[in-house]
């Protein structure tokens, strides 16, 4: 047995301790156990896990920064301006909201390096709750798998894949013109599209983590490059030089002409900022293969900033081509994609076709990004033995990846895909994916806070601790930490509260169903988690044994 192996394994058996209870570790956690109540078997079984699944380090900054890039980067930034010029009124009070959500989004990644440089594991969130809320005991765990397995997060921009690699190669499959990259027309192409783009996903981060990786990383560096010709048509546009017969708008030539139009109002600027903060979630998402990044806090603190610093260039500069190139009027009321007004008034309509493509790619890498966390999330839920069958789900067979937790999420997207009809149903599963997300990021925001005072109002300094016992951790109450966990935790409260308001006229998201129907649908989620944790944590006491997570 090699030196690295044994030392695992002496952190999981009991010889080594007395009681393990609440330890984690890269393999999961061990709920409780004690000298007596495991047999040699377990022994085995727990030394063999450690030979097994140990995570191998492959994810450098440079991967680290795509994982992140991809996930904030999917279609929005080719329709979402047009939504915030609606909802603003104006130009400049458009880019300022795009100002304040890259703002939000800075807050947010500092308190996600905070936690994940204190547990470098594997699990995102999930080891962030269970470490603020250790009893009862599994219930955050049972709350948060309810939301991580039941809502398909990689299902919208299969789709979307699905719809616009069809339009660009041939659009005569498609029934009826696509004017948002969110609309899901029904077509059976779309729905066997989609399903391709899901299986070979899973298929490749599940049997070949290099390889998944290296096309993540392909496709993020061409989404730069697509950006980049976003960016180079709104400097032609900026110079006047537009197809014939298409009016220069103007927006820039004054400061009056900036702020021209701006509306005010709660429920108006609610909406505006609503639908900005949202177009930079996907921050956290390196945080969920902490396990397997070289030196994972100096990695973190580095991909981070990085990678939020260049989304938020690329939104505000190709803010700037799209108001350069289209009016705001035709900006808000054509019912296509900004990004096809900007191709269109500069190269002409024939360039739509190839912009459709670039959406495609764009989506497929955010499905590679998704599907690759999540798929560890899976895992990590499954090593806690707080899913049915946990040992399958919790496997790293056969090429060491998370195959099995990859294909739960592939389950879910497809019965969402060939399910759901378009409408109202459709829009709400993609609208209740993104609720508690809100509710999560605002607990471990406050918490945080929680840690840092409980810290400095003891008047004692615990030492640093080692990662396998991350009980110990105790922050220190500090500006640095203090501010951004208290601006990012009041963010994600506005996110869980405004839809509880009501929308202002002709932004409604749906057609038949109550305006708050997906938030009454994310607390749902938690409440199923909730009655799994009592029908599981019974059943454990009717067999009358302890949990030992490999």
């Amino acid at each position: 047995m090699s030196r690295g192996i044994a030392d695992d394994t002496t952190r999981l058996l009991p010889a080594a301790t007395a009681n393990l209870k609440g330890i984690t570790t890269d393999y999961g956690a061990v709920e409780e156990a004690t000298e007596d109540s495991l047999t040699s078997q377990d022994r085995e079984e727990i030394e063999q896990s450690a030979k097994e699944d140990r995570p191998k380090r492959q994810i450098g900054v440079f991967s680290a920064v795509f994982m992140i890039f991809n996930r904030i980067i999917g279609t929005g930034i080719f329709a979402t301006p047009g939504t915030i010029l609606g909802f603003s009124g104006s130009v400049g009070l458009a880019m300022v909201m795009w100002v304040i959500g890259a703002c939000i989004a800075a807050v947010g990644m500092h308190v996600y390096i905070i936690w994940g440089t204190a547990l470098p594991h594997n699990g995102g969130e999930k080891n962030y709750l269970e470490h603020l809320f250790p009893r009862p005991k599994r219930l955050i765990t049972c709350l948060y798998a309810a939301n991580a397995v039941l809502l398909a997060y990689g299902a919208g921009n299969s789709l979307v894949f699905a719809e616009y690699s069809i339009a660009s190669i041939a659009p005569s499959l498609l029934q009826a013109p696509s004017p948002t990259p969110r609309v899901f027309l029904g077509c059976s192409s779309v729905q066997l599209v989609a399903f391709a783009c899901l299986t070979f996903v899973v298929l490749l981060h599940g049997l070949h983590i290099p390889a998944g990786l290296r096309l993540q990383n392909t496709l993020g560096m061409l989404k730069i490059g697509i950006l980049l010709v976003v960016v180079g048509a709104g400097v032609q546009a900026l110079k006047g030089d537009l197809q014939e017969g298409v009016e220069r708008p103007g927006n820039f030539d004054s400061w009056t002409k900036i702020w021209d139009g701006s509306r005010g109002g709660s429920s108006v600027l609610c909406a505006c900022l609503y639908n900005v903060i949202w177009s930079y979630v996907g921050f956290s998402n390196a945080n969920y293969a902490l396990s397997e990044m070289h030196n994972p806090g100096r990695t973190l603190r580095i991909a981070g900033p990085l990678a939020i610093i260049t989304v938020t260039v690329f939104y505000l500069l190709c803010n700037i081509a799209y108001f350069s190139a289209a009016s705001k009027e035709e900006i808000t009321g054509s019912g296509r994609l900004v990004a096809a007004l900007l191709f269109k008034n500069v190269w002409g309509e024939k360039t739509e076709r190839v912009l459709n493509g670039f959406v495609a790619l764009s989506a497929l890498g955010n499905v590679l990004s998704v599907l690759f966390s999540q798929g560890r999330v899976n895992q990590s839920l499954g090593r806690e033995r707080v899913l049915p069958f946990s040992k399958f789900w919790a496997s790293s067979w056969p090429a060491k990846a998370p195959l099995a937790g990859l294909g739960l999420q592939w389950v879910t997207c497809n019965i969402v895909i060939f399910t759901l009809p378009p409408g109202d149903a459709y829009n709400f599963v993609i609208n209740v994916i993104s609720y508690p997300l809100a509710v999560i990021n605002a607990t471990i925001s406050f918490g945080l806070v929680y840690l840092a005072w409980r810290a400095s109002s003891s008047k004692t300094q615990a030492p640093p601790p080692p990662s396998s016992l991350p009980s110990t951790f105790n922050p220190p109450l500090t500006a640095s930490l203090f501010i951004p966990a208290l601006a990012f935790g009041f963010a994600n409260v506005f996110l869980f509260l405004a839809p509880l308001m009501k929308p202002p006229p002709g932004v409604q998201p749906y057609e038949r169903l109550p305006y708050w129907t997906h938030a009454v649908g994310g607390w749902a989620v938690f409440a199923l988690g909730a009655v799994w944790w009592y029908i599981s944590e019974r059943r454990l006491r009717q067999l009358g044994r302890v949990v030992v997570v490999l």
